[in-house]
C-alpha cells in the first residue's frame, strides 16, 4: 500500500488552522457542507462531543507530532472501544479516511495561507504520483500553471476528493520562463455535474459540483475563514472619541508630518458598478472580489481586505457610495497603506452598551492642482469600520480631534 504524504514537516498555518475549529456533533457527512469545515471539526456519525473530543485530540497528535496512519489506527481502535462507537465501513478504511481527510485538508489550508502571505503571482497543479488509483482529470491538470487569483482555483484547489494527494506550488515570473511560458496557461472549461449525497442518511440532496472535484471538496481550505474577521461598513460619521468610564484619552502633542504629494490620479472620476469601485481598492492590496488577503500595517497589525469590507452582513447589499466615498477609496487605501499616523483607543459604543477598540489611520496628501491638502482617514473597530476623505476640514480643530487615544506610530 502506497504510503500516505502530505509535505514535509508540521508548520504553524497547518496547526493553527486544525486547532481554531469547534467540535460539531453529526449523524451523517452531509450535516457540514463545503467550507463550513473550515470552521466545524467533525467525524461523521460521532454525534458526542466527548467522543469527538477524543478524535479531536488524536489527529492533532497527528498533525502536530507527524505520526502515522497505523499509529493513528491504535488510537482509532482505543477511542471506537471506550465509546461503544458504532461506525460504518471497515475498519481500514474508516481510519484512513479520518486521517486523510483531517491531514490534508489542514496541511492544504496552511499551504495557501503561506503562498497568499508570499504574495506568489501563480500557482503550480502538480498530481501526486502516492495515490493507488489516480484520477484521470486531476492527471490532466498536472502542471497547469494559473494567476492566483485564477477563479478555477476558487474550486479547484486540492485536496479535490477522498483520498486526494494533489498539490499546488508557488510560481514567480521568472518560474514561467524557466518552464518555457510566456504567460500562465488557460483555466480548464468547468463542467458543472449533479451528484446526489446522503443517500442513506434519511436526509438525501442533490449537489452541483465541478466534474472531478468530490462534494463537498470545491473550495479552498480555510479562504472561508477570512470574511469572518472583515470589519462591515458603518453608517455614522466618523467622530471624535467618547472616552470609556476610567480610561482617559491621550491628545496629540507633536505636528502632524507635512502632507505628501499625490497625483490627482488617484481620485477616481469615471463612473462605475459599485463591484469595479470595490475591485479597485483591493486590487491595492493584491485582493480581488474572489479572493481576500491579510494585509499588515506598518505596525504589523492585520487586517482582513476582501469584498466584505463593502458588504453589509444583514442584507448582503454593497454599500460603497455611502458619503461619497467612491471617489476617494484609493486614498483611503493609501491612508491604511502608507499612514500619516495611527491612533488606537478604547471607545463607548452607547447603542452596544460597551466599549470597542478602535484603530484609526490617518493621513494627508497634497493633490495635484490643489491649494489645500486632502484628509484621509480609516477607522475600523470591533463594529465595523468607517473611511472619511475631505479637503480642508471645516473646523480648524476637527483634525486635532481625531488625534486622539495612543499614538502607536507616526511616519517619519
Amino acid at each position: 500500500m502506497a504510503n500516505v504524504a502530505y509535505g514535509s514537516l508540521p508548520f504553524k498555518e497547518q496547526i493553527e488552522f486544525f486547532r481554531r475549529k469547534s467540535n460539531v456533533p453529526t449523524n451523517s457527512y452531509v450535516d457540514i457542507y463545503n467550507n463550513e469545515h473550515d470552521y466545524a471539526f467533525v467525524v461523521a456519525g460521532a454525534n458526542r462531543n466527548a467522543l469527538l473530543n477524543d478524535f479531536r485530540a488524536a489527529i492533532d497528535k497527528a498533525i502536530s507530532q507527524g505520526t502515522t496512519l497505523d499509529e493513528f489506527r491504535q488510537d482509532f481502535a482505543e477511542i471506537v472501544e471506550k465509546h461503544g462507537w458504532s461506525y460504518n465501513g471497515s475498519f481500514n478504511w474508516r481510519s484512513r479516511v479520518i486521517y486523510e481527510t483531517n491531514l490534508n485538508s489542514s496541511y492544504q489550508a496552511g499551504r495557501y495561507q503561506q503562498l497568499r502571505d508570499a504574495k506568489f503571482p501563480y500557482m503550480e497543479y502538480l498530481h501526486s504520483d502516492y495515490v493507488e488509483h489516480p484520477r484521470e482529470l486531476h492527471q490532466s491538470w498536472d502542471h497547469l500553471v494559473l494567476d492566483f487569483n485564477d477563479p478555477w482555483w476558487n474550486t479547484h484547489f486540492p485536496p479535490n476528493g477522498y483520498g486526494c494527494q494533489c498539490r499546488v506550488r508557488g510560481r514567480t515570473a521568472g518560474d514561467l520562463k524557466r518552464m518555457g511560458k510566456n504567460g500562465p496557461d488557460t483555466a480548464p472549461v468547468i463542467n458543472w455535474v449533479d451528484r446526489v449525497i446522503g443517500e442513506n442518511s434519511g436526509n438525501p440532496r442533490i449537489v452541483r459540483v465541478p466534474e472531478g472535484i468530490d462534494p463537498s471538496f470545491e473550495h479552498i481550505p480555510g479562504q472561508s475563514r477570512l470574511d469572518n474577521f472583515v470589519p462591515e461598513p458603518l453608517d455614522d460619521a466618523l467622530v471624535t472619541a467618547a472616552e470609556s468610564p476610567g480610561i482617559p484619552n491621550q491628545r496629540a502633542l507633536d505636528p502632524l508630518p507635512v502632507p505628501r504629494k499625490a497625483s490627482v490620479e488617484r481620485l477616481i472620476t469615471q463612473k462605475l458598478t459599485d463591484e469595479d469601485y470595490v475591485n479597485l481598492f483591493l486590487n491595492e492590496f493584491g485582493a480581488n472580489l474572489t479572493n481576500p488577503v491579510v494585509f499588515r500595517d506598518v505596525t504589523g497589525e492585520p487586517l482582513v481586505i476582501s469584498k466584505s469590507l463593502f458588504t453589509v452582513k444583514k442584507t448582503g447589499k454593497t454599500k460603497v457610495t455611502k458619503l461619497g466615498r467612491e471617489k476617494y477609496l484609493l486614498l483611503l487605501a493609501d491612508a491604511l497603506k502608507e499612514p500619516d499616523e495611527i491612533w488606537t483607543r478604547l471607545e463607548w459604543i452607547a447603542a452596544l452598551q460597551k466599549s470597542v477598540v478602535r484603530r484609526r489611520y490617518i493621513a494627508r496628501y497634497l493633490i495635484d492642482g490643489e491649494l489645500k491638502p486632502m484628509l484621509s482617514v480609516f477607522e475600523v473597530g470591533d463594529d465595523g469600520w468607517i473611511g472619511v476623505t475631505a479637503f480642508a476640514a471645516e473646523r480648524e480643530n476637527y483634525l486635532e480631534s481625531l488625534r486622539i487615544g495612543v499614538n502607536v506610530y507616526q511616519r517619519k
